[in-house]
């Protein structure tokens, strides 16, 4: 009886292996598209934070340069960046092949779970999810250079920087890179997303100027800052929410597969981060500003996120209530020290995305509980991206403002944005009137 049992069980067991890893592949693929569809969410939280710590009369020009930006991601990243930033086995010389070769235009011959791909997920979820992370960078540019850069410069630069800047980034570490090579660990993209885009957002602060009217002197010569106060606080809420929502799938889709342990973990570590930066901040601005901040506490938020993103799989979950906390009280000062540069940028971009990505960068080192990520590496890795991000943003747009120009007009930036680019309103058929 056992003898003939056996070859019988022996036949059940390999169609039951097969089952399970068939379900095994279902599970992460389908995990990496709901992660990709969260962050694809991220981008409606963008529009919606910046409209509301925006002026009512340059909504419109927000919406619309968060829509596009989202459209122009997703077809350069299909056309050059996806090519560009995992072009196979990563060397200058093999890099440049895969550039002469393969750069244009997604494979469309991989339309299947391919094992010789990825035995993991299909092409194709790979590529949408790292598409969804390309438009995120340009679309941090877009709140620090917000009420006074003119559209099409703008549309211009977000193609280049997200064909170009974003993707050769990426290859140097997630496409196997030299700073793969070196053991920089950035595990969804606090360096290589945030501080990219970072980057970029503070060349176009500077290169455009202040907004009219935010710096000011006095008869006597003194300076004066004044605040330009956002429109919508409820707008601003809504979209730091959607973002936090957004962020499982950022960080939780980081894990690129739908392994219990690692994905439950990356969702306590993100979320504990993220409360931490709110509390932080809030208490850092209740100090500084002798009252309690909504704007500050919402950008506590996102700095905690930020600050966690480098970190969010190999930090203990302590740590990562320092990390957030730290990265609250830090995006507080760095709001404040920019305002004293006078460096213009209406939603804080600079202080969430770069400083705050470079410090939970930093932070890796020396809160992973890997002894293989050293301080040094990770410091490598963020003054090297920094390194090409830096003149390639000042380049991108100092070649913009002495051709076409980037900078509106002064009637049309107090006029309103919506009117000068767009020829309407956001909120159309709403009059003020003053009392006589």
């Amino acid at each position: 009886m056992q003898d003939q049992a056996a070859p019988e069980a022996t036949a059940a067991a390999a169609p039951l292996a097969d089952r399970v890893g068939d379900l095994e592949l279902l599970a992460n693929n389908l995990w990496i598209l709901i992660a990709a569809a969260l962050v694809f969410v991220m981008h409606l939280g963008f529009a919606a934070l910046e409209s509301g710590l925006t002026q009512a009369k340059n909504t419109t020009n927000i919406l619309f340069k968060n829509t596009a930006i989202v459209a122009i991601g997703l077809l350069t990243y299909a056309f050059v960046g996806f090519n560009l930033m995992y072009p196979g086995a990563w060397s200058v010389e093999g890099w440049l092949a895969a550039i002469s070769t393969d750069l244009f235009w997604i494979d469309d011959s991989l339309d299947d779970f391919d094992a010789s791909y990825n035995p993991a997920y299909s092409y194709w979820s790979d590529f949408i999810f790292q598409a969804m992370f390309a438009a995120t960078a340009a679309t941090i540019v877009s709140g620090a250079v917000a009420e006074r850069i003119r559209l099409g410069p703008f549309l211009v630069f977000s193609a280049v920087y997200v064909a170009v800047v974003y993707p050769l980034c990426g290859s140097w570490k997630w496409g196997g890179g030299w700073l793969e090579d070196r053991g920089f660990h950035d595990f969804a993209g606090s360096t290589l997303v945030h501080s990219v885009g970072g980057w970029g957002a503070l060349a176009g602060a500077i290169m455009l100027g202040p907004r009219l009217g935010k710096y000011l002197r006095r008869n006597d010569g003194t300076a004066v800052t004044r605040p330009i106060m956002g429109h919508s606080m409820p707008f601003a809420a809504v979209g730091v929410f959607l973002l936090w929502f957004g962020w499982f799938g950022f960080n939780g889709g980081s894990v690129l597969s739908a392994d219990p342990a690692t994905v439950s973990f990356v969702f306590v570590t993100t979320t504990l981060a993220a409360a931490a930066g709110a509390i932080a901040a809030m208490a850092t601005s209740w100090i500084v500003q002798s009252k309690p901040d909504l704007t500050m506490m919402l950008n506590g938020v996102l700095a905690g996120l930020v600050g966690i993103t480098a970190g969010a799989d190999t930090v203990s979950v302590s740590s990562a209530v320092l990390i957030g906390a730290i990265a609250g009280a830090i995006v507080v000062l760095s709001v404040v020290a920019f305002e004293r540069l006078k460096i213009d940028d209406p939603v804080g971009a600079i202080s969430v995305h770069l400083v705050c990505g470079i410090w939970g960068t930093l932070a890796v080192g020396i809160f992973s509980t890997d002894p293989d990520h050293s301080f040094v590496e990770q410091l490598i890795g963020v003054v090297s991206i920094g390194a090409l991000c830096v003149p390639a943003s000042f380049a991108l747009f100092a070649a913009l403002r002495y051709t076409v120009g980037i900078r509106v007009s002064r009637e049309e930036e107090l006029r309103g944005l919506d009117i000068g680019e767009h020829g309407m309103e956001a909120y159309a058929g709403f009059q003020f009137f003053t009392s006589s």
